[in-house]
Parts: structure tokens; sequence; C-alpha cells
């Protein structure tokens, strides 16, 4: 579905990634795992053409995107749900839902699983995004992805400085999108035991390359040991 192959990503004359391979097979949810500071969020960055520029082949269903500019990239079907959400606070509930529609092109709407996933953001919609909880604007950056009309969704550690009791609804709404929507999702995070729960596959990033792959099953403690423990 999606693919990378030696991909080496710079920010100006700092180079964030080195030869980096990795596929997200379609349909499923990828785990991408690993240290602070390791290169996990410039990979999704890199994806959607977001840092200063990129080496190597991005394909997207075999059609290769490297070149492309990012709106043709979110058009191709790649949603992203950044770390901090990055909600606009001064925008409504509806406005920030419906600007995700832009990068999809035609007419905008709220997705019709919206209502089911977060019926607290329909009950407010012209509430501005800036007096939500950090949970409920979590649950507005999905939204706000939803609207791309997504194949692929790029999620940021979605539970990150979440309430706890927020945090398993929205672990279970990121399953729901991968089983019942069939979308294929690079999750970066730092919770395994959500990782095995949830992923098909992982991979193991640090120094800015993927040093683990595989099935997800594979992914052992001395794995995790090696490569996470601080």
């Amino acid at each position: 579905m999606l693919s990378l192959s030696n991909v080496d990503s710079f920010y100006g004359r700092s180079q964030a990634l080195h030869d980096m391979t990795v596929t997200a097979p379609k349909g499923e949810i990828l785990a991408i795992l690993g240290r602070n500071g390791v290169g996990k969020t410039t990979l999704l960055r890199t994806i959607l053409g977001l840092t200063d520029r990129s080496e190597g082949v991005i394909s997207l269903d075999g059609e290769e995107i490297s070149a492309r500019p990012t709106h043709e990239r979110a058009r191709a079907g790649i949603a992203y749900v950044p770390q901090g959400r990055m909600i606009i606070p001064d925008f409504t509930i509806r406005d920030n839902i419906l600007m995700g529609g832009f990068a999809a092109g035609g007419p905008r709407r709220i997705p019709d699983i919206v209502p089911e996933l977060f019926p607290y953001l329909m009950d407010n919609l012209d509430r501005p995004g800036g007096v939500l909880s950090g949970g409920q604007q979590q649950q507005l950056a999905i939204a706000r992805a939803l609207a791309c009309k997504p194949a692929v969704l790029l999620m940021d550690e979605p539970t990150e400085g979440i309430q706890p009791n927020i945090v398993e609804q929205i672990e279970e709404i990121i399953i729901r999108l991968n089983r019942e929507l069939g979308l294929t999702i690079l999750l970066v995070e730092q919770n395994v035991t959500f990782a095995r729960r949830a992923a098909g596959s992982f991979v193991m990033v640090e120094h800015g390359t993927a040093v683990e792959t595989g099935r997800i099953d594979l992914l052992s403690d001395d794995m995790v040991a090696k490569h996470m423990a601080i």
C-alpha cells in the first residue's frame, strides 16, 4: 500500500532519516516504535513531503509519489493526525472538521462516521475548538483527517497527553478505523501493549533508520528493552 525504499530526509543540512526502508501493508496498522527523537515523526512528515527535502522512493499503491508536493499526496489519499493535534482554536468544531476536506477536493462535508465515533463533537459543532479538552481535541483532529477521505492515515502519538479515561476510547477508535473502514494506518506509538493489540506489523526506528521490522508477533520484550528503554 505505502512503501519507502532507501529514503533519506533532511531539515536544512541536517539529515534526519538514513536509508529508511519500510512497507505499510494495505489495510493494516503499522506500529512505528522507538525512543523519543529517533526520527519517527520525521518519517511521517517525509511521507507527506513536509521536510526540506528527501531522496529515495516513496510509493503509494505502486505509484511513486516522491516528487509530488504535499497537497497532491494528500489528494492521493494520505491524511495526517499530527502530534499535538494542531487544531485551529478560534475555528469552530465544524470548521476544523471541514478544513480537512480541502485536501480531498470536491464538496466539503462531515464524514458519515463522525457522528457515530464522536457524538460530543456533533452536539457542539459551533463551539470553538480551543475550548475542548485534550482528548476532545484529539477526536477533532481525527475527524478532520477523516474529512480528507483518506486511504492511509498517519497518526503521531495520538494518545499522548490525554486524560486516562479517554485514552482507551481513542485506542478503540483507531482499531475501528482500521477494521471497519479498512484504513491503512501508520501509528507512531510509545504504548507497546496497545501496539501489540492493534497492529499487524511494526518497524523499530533508531538513529533515523529502521533497525527492526516484522510481523507484530515477532516484537519481543528483548527488542523493546534494547531499542525503547531509557
